[in-house]
């Protein structure tokens, strides 16, 4: 494994929908989640962190310091026994499971362990003094919301299944039953990322979220929606990673600063206008990534701040 990372980063993901549900509400009937004041399509940050622990399972598998612990049909509280079995091997007591050590140094061995050997530990943080203590550590990788760039409409789409599921379905029905799923057309979607490297490479505090982590980070970003295909989310895709590398751990510039030099524009013909132009209202609705456009301002950039687009 490599060297923790010393350099805060930020990040800007742009990804699209075209005909699915980027992200059902289950208090809302599993419809695609919105912005009820702006209708701006919506996906939360813990569905992106799903997709790429998906990723990096599938590249990483059982190999060491790569299981992923927020995995799905896992038990938590064995995964902590597992770090208790290999820091403190003598210890069986429910008690002393479920308060963790009163040594400080060994409660830390503890944590440590967990980072060690899962990666979404090291990147995300986790809170693991569930019963069985081990921990909990903040991560230094987090997302926010993702935010469609336009609003959205999300369509009702009725559909027919050729089977029953019981008799009396079958002779009521004649076999056939019907079903509803929610789609949308096509929405662009916009999400902002962090990377701290303080709690990355912290001696006490710190997750060993190294440089090798990181760029595993970058290409489950580019790469985890071609192996989340579903029938409610069969095309989408990430369409644009626009990264802000700083020169030290504290950073360099603010954050918003630099997210405010990331802009959408709208494609129509030879025209180009910015996103919420009143000239784009009579345009058609954006129905595919060509009719956007995204531009980085690079010019004037604060001092130790590097741009990189993937």
């Amino acid at each position: 494994m490599s060297n923790p990372v010393i350099n805060r980063h930020e990040f800007v993901l742009y990804f699209d929908v075209t005909n699915g549900n980027p992200n059902g509400d289950p208090d809302a009937g599993n419809l695609p989640r919105l912005d009820p004041d702006t209708n701006q399509g919506l996906v939360s940050d813990v569905a992106l962190k799903r997709k790429v622990r998906n990723y990096v399972a599938l590249v990483g598998g059982e190999a060491p310091g790569q299981e992923i612990y927020m995995s799905e049909g896992a038990t938590l509280n064995n995964q902590h026994k597992r770090a208790w079995a290999a820091v403190l091997p003598d210890v069986k007591d429910d008690k002393t499971l479920k308060d963790g050590p009163k040594d400080r140094n060994r409660a830390r061995e503890l944590t440590a362990w967990m980072c060690a050997n899962f990666w979404d530990i090291r990147t995300f943080g986790a809170v693991m003094s569930t019963g069985v203590n081990a921990g909990q550590v903040r991560g230094p990788v987090q997302f926010a919301f993702a935010r469609s760039v336009e609003p959205i409409l999300p369509l009702e789409i009725s559909i027919t299944r050729m089977a029953a599921t019981t008799d009396a379905d079958a002779e009521a029905k004649g076999g056939r039953t019907m079903g509803r799923k929610h789609i949308v057309p096509y929405g662009l979607y916009r999400a902002h990322g962090y990377v701290s490297a303080p709690l990355a490479s912290h001696k006490v505090k710190g997750t060993g979220f190294s440089e090798d982590d990181l760029e595993l980070l970058w290409q489950a970003l580019l790469n985890m929606f071609d192996h989340d295909r579903s029938a409610a989310r069969g095309e989408m895709a990430t369409r644009k990673l626009i990264v802000f590398r700083h020169a030290g751990a504290l950073g360099n510039a603010q954050a918003q600063s630099l997210f405010g030099r990331v802009k959408t524009w709208r494609v129509h013909q030879d025209a180009v206008q910015e996103i919420g132009s009143p000239a784009i209202d009579n345009w058609p609705p954006a129905r595919k990534w060509e009719d956007y456009k995204v531009t980085v301002d690079s010019t004037n950039l604060p001092a130790g701040i590097e741009i990189i687009e993937r």
